[in-house]
């Protein structure tokens, strides 16, 4: 869990792949959470130009600033490429949402030097490690 603490706290700026603009999806709860605790939240998803009141793109590669961590919304199948993009553009760390697992995609980030989560939800990690509570 120290390890979780740790990368939360260090990471500024995440890029949300998969996000989607309707409110009631877990992505657009996760990422407007993301931001009301003060991180910078870039938008990936190939079909808007737009969401949460920030320009979108359709790839990380588009992504004109430095991103430190990418939190991946997609299929468990559709990560491995993902995480190519997340390598070439120099992040330090890949989260794979609650419920996305993909041990090649894992492996292949860790042997190139990025911090892996797999499988939890970074909304209920930021929660229960850094929000003290009230």
């Amino acid at each position: 869990m120290q390890e979780l603490r740790d990368l939360l706290s260090e990471v500024k700026t995440i890029a949300v792949v998969g996000l989607s603009p309707k409110e009631a999806r877990p992505s657009n709860m996760v990422a407007r959470y993301l931001i009301e605790a003060g991180y910078t939240v870039i938008p990936v998803n190939p079909g808007q130009t737009t969401i949460l009141e920030r320009t979108c793109y359709s790839s990380l590669d588009e992504i004109p600033i430095a991103v430190d961590l990418v939190d991946i919304f997609r299929r468990s199948e559709e990560v491995y490429p993902i995480v190519e993009s997340a390598v070439k553009i120099g992040v330090k760390a890949v989260w794979m949402q609650q419920g996305i697992v993909n041990g090649e995609a894992a492996d292949y980030a860790r042997t190139q030097g990025l911090k892996v989560v797999m499988d939890r939800c970074i909304k209920i990690d930021h929660q229960s490690l850094l929000v003290e509570p009230s």
